[in-house]
Protein backbone atom coordinates (compact mmCIF):
# COMPACT_ATOMS: atom_id res chain seq x y z
CA UNK A 1 0.00 0.00 0.00
CA UNK A 2 1.46 3.55 -1.11
CA UNK A 3 1.79 6.16 1.70
CA UNK A 4 -0.55 8.89 1.37
CA UNK A 5 -1.11 11.93 3.85
CA UNK A 6 -4.85 12.87 3.83
CA UNK A 7 -5.59 16.29 2.44
CA UNK A 8 -8.25 17.18 5.61
CA UNK A 9 -4.86 17.39 7.51
CA UNK A 10 -4.08 20.08 5.91
CA UNK A 11 -7.39 22.21 5.57
CA UNK A 12 -6.31 25.32 7.22
CA UNK A 13 -3.30 26.44 5.33
CA UNK A 14 -4.62 27.24 2.19
CA UNK A 15 -8.25 26.44 1.62
CA UNK A 16 -9.93 30.03 1.22
CA UNK A 17 -12.13 30.52 -1.28
CA UNK A 18 -10.98 32.84 -4.12
CA UNK A 19 -13.41 35.68 -5.42
CA UNK A 20 -14.15 34.91 -9.39
CA UNK A 21 -13.82 39.00 -10.38
CA UNK A 22 -12.80 39.36 -13.83
CA UNK A 23 -16.12 38.34 -14.99
CA UNK A 24 -18.25 40.84 -13.93
CA UNK A 25 -15.23 43.05 -14.66
CA UNK A 26 -15.12 41.82 -18.30
CA UNK A 27 -18.87 42.65 -18.58
CA UNK A 28 -18.33 46.14 -17.07
CA UNK A 29 -15.44 46.19 -20.08
CA UNK A 30 -17.37 44.90 -23.01
CA UNK A 31 -20.60 47.60 -21.73
CA UNK A 32 -18.17 50.47 -21.65
CA UNK A 33 -16.81 49.78 -25.06
CA UNK A 34 -20.14 50.03 -26.43
CA UNK A 35 -21.15 53.08 -24.58
CA UNK A 36 -17.90 54.57 -25.81
CA UNK A 37 -18.64 53.81 -29.48
CA UNK A 38 -22.11 55.36 -29.39
CA UNK A 39 -20.64 58.73 -27.85
CA UNK A 40 -19.55 59.86 -31.34
CA UNK A 41 -22.52 58.94 -32.83
CA UNK A 42 -24.39 61.37 -30.23
CA UNK A 43 -21.70 63.98 -31.09
CA UNK A 44 -21.18 64.28 -34.40
CA UNK A 45 -24.55 62.33 -35.84
CA UNK A 46 -24.78 59.62 -38.73
CA UNK A 47 -21.55 61.04 -40.10
CA UNK A 48 -19.82 59.43 -37.98
CA UNK A 49 -20.25 56.40 -39.90
CA UNK A 50 -18.49 57.14 -42.66
CA UNK A 51 -15.56 57.97 -40.50
CA UNK A 52 -15.98 54.66 -38.79
CA UNK A 53 -16.11 53.06 -42.09
CA UNK A 54 -12.54 53.50 -43.15
CA UNK A 55 -11.09 53.20 -39.41
CA UNK A 56 -13.20 50.55 -37.66
CA UNK A 57 -9.89 48.15 -37.36
CA UNK A 58 -8.45 50.52 -35.16
CA UNK A 59 -12.26 50.89 -32.91
CA UNK A 60 -12.48 47.13 -33.23
CA UNK A 61 -8.85 46.86 -31.45
CA UNK A 62 -10.15 48.95 -28.46
CA UNK A 63 -12.54 45.82 -27.57
CA UNK A 64 -10.20 43.91 -25.88
CA UNK A 65 -8.40 46.38 -24.34
CA UNK A 66 -11.69 47.68 -22.76
CA UNK A 67 -12.43 44.32 -21.33
CA UNK A 68 -8.67 43.92 -20.08
CA UNK A 69 -9.00 47.37 -18.71
CA UNK A 70 -12.79 46.46 -16.94
CA UNK A 71 -10.53 43.42 -15.29
CA UNK A 72 -7.76 45.31 -14.26
CA UNK A 73 -9.91 47.93 -12.37
CA UNK A 74 -12.24 44.97 -10.97
CA UNK A 75 -9.24 43.23 -9.80
CA UNK A 76 -7.52 46.11 -8.28
CA UNK A 77 -10.59 47.48 -6.57
CA UNK A 78 -11.49 43.95 -5.48
CA UNK A 79 -14.65 43.52 -6.66
CA UNK A 80 -16.04 47.12 -5.96
CA UNK A 81 -18.80 47.47 -8.54
CA UNK A 82 -20.20 50.64 -8.69
CA UNK A 83 -16.24 52.16 -8.77
CA UNK A 84 -15.10 49.48 -11.30
CA UNK A 85 -17.90 50.89 -13.29
CA UNK A 86 -16.96 54.47 -13.15
CA UNK A 87 -13.41 53.86 -13.83
CA UNK A 88 -13.62 51.51 -16.33
CA UNK A 89 -16.51 54.07 -18.08
CA UNK A 90 -13.61 57.18 -17.47
CA UNK A 91 -10.72 55.09 -19.05
CA UNK A 92 -12.54 53.46 -22.04
CA UNK A 93 -14.06 56.65 -22.61
CA UNK A 94 -10.70 58.60 -23.08
CA UNK A 95 -9.06 55.65 -25.01
CA UNK A 96 -11.84 56.28 -27.72
CA UNK A 97 -11.04 59.83 -27.54
CA UNK A 98 -7.42 59.66 -27.66
CA UNK A 99 -7.86 57.26 -30.97
CA UNK A 100 -10.45 59.41 -32.14
CA UNK A 101 -8.79 62.36 -32.16
CA UNK A 102 -5.80 61.04 -33.11
CA UNK A 103 -7.61 59.86 -36.33
CA UNK A 104 -9.17 63.27 -37.01
CA UNK A 105 -5.83 64.60 -36.95
CA UNK A 106 -7.24 67.09 -34.18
Amino acid sequence: MQNVTPMLARKDEGDQEEHGWSFPGGVIGFVAYWFALAIPFVLYGSNTLFFFLYTWPFFLALLPVSVLVGIAMNLLLRGRLIWTLILTALLVVCLFWLVFSYLTGW
